[in-house]
């Protein structure tokens, strides 16, 4: 999961996802990325089981399915610590 997480572009589509469910264009406009990307994205994370989706009319709404949480630490002490935990 950690690598799923490297990307700046998925942690800011899980930041706004943290706020409330959106969709694509929605985040599309928050994230500042083309329709392509964001999907590509967006599909790393669901294919992870971080978030998921649903249809309402004509809208594909994603939300967050589990609660991450990252620690980093400086060093003496350096760590990268991913704590998950299911909704």
């Amino acid at each position: 999961m950690i690598d799923v997480l490297g990307s700046k572009n998925r942690l800011k589509i899980l930041k706004n996802l943290s706020r409330s469910d959106m969709y694509l264009s929605e985040l599309m406009d928050k994230v500042g990325m083309d329709s392509k990307n964001a999907k590509h994205h967006l599909k790393k994370l669901e294919y992870a089981n971080i978030i998921e989706s649903r249809t309402e009319g004509r809208k594909r709404y994603y939300s967050l399915k589990k609660e991450i949480r990252l620690e980093i630490r400086p060093p003496p002490k350096g760590k990268f610590l991913l704590y998950e935990a299911e909704k």
